[in-house]
């Protein structure tokens, strides 16, 4: 092989690296959810609990979470790790939600997807 021709076989490869490495999802795994009183009004400081539900089909693993929403009534839980334990072929995840606004209390669920920002919203009882 010549310099030339050992050339070109380095810059295939060093390309080829670059390829894959552009092919990852680096997209964020998230769930947003929004917590509103009865008059659709935004609740800060609302208690949200997600659980892993573990009877869904696919099956989720066991997971909880607790936020506490924001100013504008909202929490973000991010699910990285929770995707990174559940391995590739895991891309899909069902949660129950338990939201508590003072003595107020609802439930909803959700859905996640791997590299996705899943949102629901969920409304507290009068």
């Amino acid at each position: 092989m010549n310099k030339a021709q050992k050339l070109g076989l380095l810059a295939v490869v060093c390309l080829s690296i670059g390829f894959m490495q552009s092919c990852k999802n680096k997209e964020p795994s998230a769930i947003k959810i929004f917590v509103r009183s009865a008059s659709n009004q935004p609740v800060v400081g609302a208690k949200v609990v997600i659980i892993g539900d573990v009877n869904s089909n696919p099956p989720t693993n066991t997971y909880v979470d607790t936020l506490l929403t924001n100013t504008s009534g909202f929490v973000v839980f991010e699910m990285k790790a929770y995707y990174d334990l559940a391995g590739e072929d895991n891309t899909v995840a069902y949660f129950d939600i338990v939201a508590k606004g003072g003595t107020k209390v609802t439930d909803g669920r959700i859905r996640s997807r791997a590299h996705t920002t899943a949102v629901e919203t969920v409304y507290l009882p009068n």
